[in-house]
């Protein structure tokens, strides 16, 4: 991302909107992951227009650990990303 400012200014726009399409794809299939995680397991019945208490917990509790999962996931990525940039730019250092 440190690029970005050195790209002529049509194509900063450009890579901005492409940006914002893929984190928008990004949140989409998280949510559709979510649904699918949650509420097919969670929603055994359809008698009511709104959720019963025991289905309405299992959502709850479900979304909670699956964004906390996702946090952590996220997370460690960003370590490891940063450990392998850390072992490049050693590794670069000492070739020199």
């Amino acid at each position: 991302m440190e690029g970005i400012p050195n790209l002529p200014p049509h194509l900063q726009g450009e890579f901005m909107r492409n940006l914002e399409n893929i984190q928008m794809k990004d949140s989409l299939r998280l949510y559709n992951h979510l649904v699918q995680a949650c509420f097919t397991p969670c929603v055994t019945s359809f008698r009511s227009k709104s959720l019963d208490k025991y289905e309405s917990s299992c959502v709850e509790h479900c979304a909670e650990r699956y964004i906390k999962m996702t946090q952590r996931v996220g997370l460690r990525f960003a370590e490891s990303q940063a450990l392998q940039q850390k072992r490049a730019a050693e590794a670069a250092a000492g070739g020199k």
